[in-house]
């Protein structure tokens, strides 16, 4: 039988919960919501970056750090309490309506539920906790515990590992092609969701996710058709 994923792996930010909630603060500072795009993409970059680099600071630093660096581009200033309003929305965001019926739809078919997170782990309750969505789950993975930031390969070898099976049981769901990629490039199967923003990338010898879909319902029933028959058998 042909190599089938058995463990769902979901990245969170932004991917299960709703970033636009920090738009109010960005409003609030650079009188313009969408800089939280920009803040958000440099991030990541910055991330990605260290990584390569050989270096680690935990994620929540980072992003802290990024506000400041973009803060200081657009020569704006930023007060200690913008940094601790960005901490607590980022501890603090709302799941998206079609993440709990996407997650209930693949629980059932038979799949393990995971997540693996650039975040480090937080105190109860969890971002995933306050969400609704922690039930879901059967482990939780972070970056943190291998001091690398996704996509570095080792993250998703770290969830093999840790889940007993190789990366082609596991399939990647993220909004992120960046993430989609780097799970692909590991071995795992990926899907991608195209939030608004996101969009999958068509490029000579990049790969093209397993599963593409608008919204993270459709993802998951795609899924299920799929391998959801395989799944409960395992």
């Amino acid at each position: 039988m042909p190599q089938t994923p058995s463990v769902i792996v979901f990245d969170v930010n932004e991917t299960l919960l709703d970033i636009t909630v920090l738009e109010p603060l960005f409003a609030r500072l650079f009188s313009d919501a969408s800089v939280m795009r920009q803040w958000f993409a440099e991030l990541i970059l910055k991330s990605e970056a260290l990584t390569l680099a050989g270096l680690y600071v935990r994620f929540d630093e980072l992003a802290s750090g990024v506000l400041r660096m973009v803060a200081e581009t657009r020569q704006v200033s930023i007060q200690a309490s913008d940094v601790e309003e960005l901490g607590a929305l980022l501890r603090a965001m709302p799941a998206h309506p079609d993440a709990a019926p996407a997650l209930e739809a693949l629980k059932q078919a038979g799949f393990r539920l995971v997540t693996l997170t650039n975040s480090p782990p937080s105190a109860a309750p969890s971002p995933l906790e306050q969400a609704g969505l922690a039930s879901f789950f059967d482990r939780s993975y972070s970056v943190d515990q291998v001091r690398r930031f996704k996509p570095a390969p080792e993250t998703y070898r770290m969830v093999a590992d840790g889940e007993g099976v190789s990366p082609a049981d596991l399939c990647l769901v993220a909004c992120h092609v960046w993430d989609t990629v780097g799970a692909q490039a590991a071995g795992c199967f990926a899907g991608l969701v195209e939030r608004p923003g996101n969009a999958a990338l068509r490029a000579e010898g990049v790969p093209f996710p397993d599963v593409v879909a608008p919204d993270l319902y459709q993802l998951a029933t795609e899924i299920v058709r799929r391998w959801g028959r395989s799944a409960a058998e395992r």
